[in-house]
């Protein structure tokens, strides 16, 4: 289970002499538990990957607590939340010059696989093991390719806590047929792993079991599908929102 208690975060404002500070992330408190499929929304700019920075360790917060099944992670480095169990897959996903996908798979599994292991992984994002498996992680691929091979890693790496943001992002629209089935498949299981997915998408938002909404660095709003999805002008009682408002990537703000 992961806890959030009282997180804040801020950074100074760029050429401000004045010492003043600009709030990211402002007084979060959540709970993510096991085995649930948690979706985190809303506006752009809102705090959404900023959060789930902090949760994997990339940033530190200024103020408040990071909990993970009941111990303390606010101030432990990025490895030793790796070594938790706890799994990041980036909106821009880094290169690797040298590396092959392979080899990448591998590393991320900690043990040597099979060719037919690695396809499984690869078919589960869309690619063909045979065009993908020996090519270098490096700028051959498209952004769309990185991406999908970064969700494969996280797949063989079977953390505890997986957290995408934006996983669809440059992905065709087959292939995120496939991803959202993975998902799916993922969550169906049961097995005590938690996914927590920053997405604007409503496919991938009808999946979660709680939907949180950030905006202004905040929790505006929190609860199922059924309770959030009308409030977001998804499904067929959206449109009797008279206070819904569309914003870019089709994201109302009520």
């Amino acid at each position: 289970m992961l806890e959030l208690k009282n997180v804040s975060f801020s950074v100074k404002r760029a050429g401000d002499r004045s010492g003043e500070t600009l709030e990211i992330i402002n007084d979060i408190s959540l709970v993510v538990e096991a085995d649930k499929f948690t979706v985190i929304t809303g506006p752009n700019g809102g705090g959404k990957s900023t959060l789930a920075k902090l949760i994997m360790g990339i940033e530190q917060p200024t103020s408040g607590q990071i909990l993970f099944d009941g111990q303390d992670i606010t101030d432990m480095p990025i490895y030793e939340r790796a070594k938790l169990g706890i799994g990041y897959g980036f909106q821009q996903p880094a290169r690797f010059k040298g590396m092959t996908v392979r080899k990448l798979l591998a590393i991320a599994s900690g043990k040597r696989m099979a060719a037919c292991e690695c396809n499984d992984y690869l078919s589960k994002v869309g690619l063909c093991s045979s065009e993908y498996l020996n090519r270098e992680v490096d700028k051959s691929l498209s952004g769309g390719e990185l991406k999908r091979i970064e969700i494969a890693s996280i797949l063989a790496r079977d953390p505890k806590l997986a957290i995408y943001d934006e996983p669809e992002a440059g992905i065709d629209l087959w292939s995120f047929d496939r991803l959202t089935e993975t998902f799916r498949d993922i969550h169906k299981a049961k097995d005590g792993r938690s996914i927590v997915i920053i997405s604007h998408q409503e496919r991938i938002i009808d999946l979660a079991d709680e939907i949180i909404l950030i905006k202004d660095g905040r929790v505006a709003q929190s609860g199922s599908k059924e309770e959030i999805l009308p409030v977001l002008g998804f499904g067929p009682s959206s449109t009797t929102n008279p206070n819904c408002v569309m914003i870019p990537r089709e994201y109302p703000v009520c």
